[in-house]
């Protein structure tokens, strides 16, 4: 689980927003029973933007949590 930020702030809150909003989205999944050790948190802060504009509309998408799914891995 991937939390990103807006570039406004320091970049420790923008660090320290991220993981928070990593683990919120994390502990929802959590509580709809996907099993917690399947999962990981990671903060990129601001450094990842989806928007390069200096707008309010842009700063909105770039404040979010995201995942991704990795493929399992087979055990012989």
């Amino acid at each position: 689980m991937e939390g990103h930020c807006d570039e406004r702030g320091t970049n420790e809150y923008n660090i320290a927003l991220g993981e928070h909003r990593a683990r919120a989205a994390m502990n929802y999944l959590i509580a709809h029973g996907i099993a917690a050790g399947r999962m990981t948190t990671f903060s990129y802060g601001e450094e990842r933007p989806f928007c390069a504009e200096r707008t309010e509309a842009c700063w909105a998408l770039n404040r979010r949590a995201h995942f991704l799914v990795k493929p399992a891995t087979l055990t012989r």
